[in-house]
């Protein structure tokens, strides 16, 4: 699944839908001059008739999984929900890699992690909203829904929490390093036993990556575990009969518990409800303190997620 909303940029606004994505922290469009199969079926920008568009003139490529983005830097007036966001530095792409973009239900990607982690120079969205203090609170907030109702699979608030989204208390972790969102794991527990990351380890915490991933070595026993078997197509496969007698894997984070249970962590197909995939996938990332887990949409669609700038810390709390 991906998560997305519309925002428009230019004025007259002319709109996208991106995808919110707190893995990056560049903010990019399809260019009108864009020539490859992605930005064929997507929106393109068009500069030439926005009247508050500034040229950047620099090119930025950005790194993909697929391939390279390359494209222009600009400025333009971005306008998401009621906030009206001055010169924001943006990209158009000029060329997409891959069939990844071209198969996307989006048209380009809003970045929400830290400054450090932007390509050339670029001021993140959610820094501009703070500068020109457009937001009461230096936060932003995430409550993702699970399942296929397409309609509303969300909510992301700028600038505050939405308290009827989570129940219980929010509890609150550090930001170990300011680029992604990145906190420390103390362990990973399946039914309460440690398992993995027995010694510590460190996470992001990803709107931008659907499943939960960790070293390879790590999610191949894990993918034992729950019983799940490699299909051809290279996802693990579990067989939804036996969703009620698999284990509950948790994340220990700061002094509490964030339990998943089977229904969170198996994703079930929306076309054939006898197909069931493992939520976790191997990704091997080294960091400068050792292996990097991703908790992605499965992790987050379980809890309701607080991203605090003011304070740099993640809260997580039990979603409603």
């Amino acid at each position: 699944a991906q998560y997305y909303g519309v925002v428009s940029v230019g004025t007259p606004p002319q709109r996208f839908t991106v995808v919110f994505d707190t893995g990056s922290s560049n903010f990019w469009v399809p260019s009108a001059y864009c020539i490859s199969e992605a930005c064929r079926v997507h929106q393109k920008f068009k500069s030439f008739l926005s009247d508050s568009y500034e040229h950047g003139g620099e090119a930025f490529s950005l790194q993909y999984g697929t391939g390279q983005l390359l494209g222009i830097a600009g400025k333009d007036t971005l306008q998401i929900s009621n906030i009206s966001i001055r010169g924001q530095d943006f990209g158009e792409s000029v060329f997409e890699p891959g069939t990844t973009f071209a198969l996307a239900h989006f048209d380009g990607v809003l970045g929400l992690g830290y400054p450090s982690l932007a390509v050339g120079n670029a001021l993140p969205v959610f820094d501009s909203i703070m500068n020109q203090q457009l937001v009461e609170e230096p936060v932003f907030s995430f409550y993702l829904k699970r399942g296929d109702d397409t309609e509303n699979g969300g909510e992301l608030i700028l600038g505050g929490i939405d308290h009827s989204r989570y129940k219980g208390s929010i509890h609150w972790v550090p930001v170990t390093e300011k680029s992604y969102w990145q906190i420390h794991l103390n362990n990973i527990k399946i039914q309460g036993r440690v398992a993995f990351c027995s010694h510590g380890c460190e996470a992001i915490v990803d709107s931008g990556t659907s499943l939960i991933t960790g070293p390879s070595s790590q999610i191949r026993r894990l993918q034992e575990y729950i019983g799940a078997s490699p299909s051809h197509t290279g996802e693990f496969l579990v067989d939804c009969r036996r969703l009620s007698s698999l284990p509950h894997i948790s994340f220990t984070i700061g002094h509490h518990e964030y339990k998943l249970t089977a229904e969170q962590y198996v994703v079930k197909s929306t076309e054939d409800q006898t197909f069931c995939m493992s939520g976790f996938q191997s990704l091997d990332i080294t960091t400068r303190t050792g292996p990097l887990w991703i908790l992605g949409d499965v992790f987050m669609s379980a809890f309701y997620c607080i991203f605090d700038r003011g304070n740099d810390r993640v809260g997580f709390a039990k979603a409603v």
